[in-house]
């Protein structure tokens, strides 16, 4: 049997006090939760940040200041909002649980009243999130991305918001350090991949430091790290150029073993084509896909794109971008 949940005003136990800057500790976590009946969920990726201190590390570490335009992705019970707001941050928070959505307002204004007014609320699924419009504020266009990514969803989250909004120039994620590692890899290392690959289409992704386990709640079974994403000032091409750049990636790495020629072979139409694509590009063909680097995935993916429109290598049957190239198309 359930019942619907209302959101009450938080209050900490009778021997506890709220720390003076307003931010959250571990006592204010758990009463929080309880006030709310929130139990941290897997599958939402929710582990709570209790640590003042680390909060304000991020804050620092991402150039927060007065009047900085943020993205937030799952706030959760607030911590890092706080940790924003107290830097003078105008927040747009995205959060999918619309329990904690709906509550996070009324701890902004409790903690730090005279911050609320820099604080906005969207209760939607951020990879649904497409556009200045989507957040329904007449804000200046957002800067920074700062947040504590689910672990589940933490990739295409990023690659979502900085494709979203072009005017994100820096961000700084928390997210899994095996996450975090592959995002930062460097061409022909262990963890390089996919990921590496897409960050880099829009900047430069550098691992940006350690977090412990004892900041969380619940205490995650994963180390967690920071990942810094510096937009390029030039961006690399076009919507198509980068649908191309990704399709040749996720290609060359679905068969991570097999030189790129073997690889790309059964998607181009044949060896052959799999080999005028690579001389087109200008890459070697008997590498593997893991020694590439962008500026090589980006030559295949202009490659791609001319034997495209020569009617050479058609379309795959099951087209994971295919929703992006309607939108890009001139006739959509």
């Amino acid at each position: 049997m359930s019942s619907t949940r209302r959101y009450s005003t938080p209050r900490l136990p009778s021997d506890a006090e709220p720390s003076e800057s307003g931010l959250l500790g571990p006592i204010e976590v758990h009463a929080i939760c309880e006030a709310l009946g929130v139990r941290p969920t897997k599958t939402l990726g929710q582990n709570f940040v209790h640590d003042a201190g680390t909060v304000r590390r991020i804050v620092r570490d991402a150039g927060i200041g007065e009047g900085t335009q943020v993205v937030e992705v799952g706030p959760g019970l607030g911590s890092l909002t706080l940790g924003l707001l107290e830097a003078g941050a105008w927040v747009r928070a995205i959060e999918i649980d619309p329990v904690l959505a709906r509550a996070l307002p009324v701890t902004v204004a409790q903690r730090m009243p005279d911050a609320a007014q820099r604080l906005h609320v969207v209760n939607r699924d951020a990879v649904q999130i497409e556009g200045l419009a989507d957040f329904g504020v007449d804000w200046d266009a957002p800067t920074h991305l700062v947040a504590n990514l689910p672990y589940n969803v933490a990739v295409p989250l990023l690659l979502s918001m900085m494709e979203s909004f072009p005017s994100l120039g820096y961000a700084l994620v928390m997210v899994q350090a095996e996450v975090a590692d592959r995002l930062a890899a460097e061409p022909g290392s262990r963890t390089y991949g996919v990921p590496s690959v897409k960050a880099a289409w829009y900047g430069n992704a550098n691992r940006a430091g350690t977090i412990g386990r004892s900041v969380f709640w619940p205490i995650p079974n994963v180390d967690s790290a920071l990942v810094s994403l510096r937009r390029l000032e030039t961006p690399r091409g076009d919507t198509a150029l980068r649908l191309a750049t990704f399709e040749a990636c996720d290609t060359a790495f679905s068969q991570r073993r097999k030189t790129l020629r073997a690889a790309l072979k059964n998607w181009a139409g044949g060896a052959d084509n799999a080999q005028e694509l690579c001389d087109r590009a200008q890459v070697d063909s008997s590498i593997r896909g893991e020694k590439l680097g962008i500026e090589d995935y980006v030559r295949l993916g202009r490659a791609l794109l001319e034997m495209r429109a020569e009617g050479t290598i058609p379309l795959p049957a099951q087209d994971r971008y295919a929703k992006e190239r309607q939108a890009e198309s001139p006739s959509a």
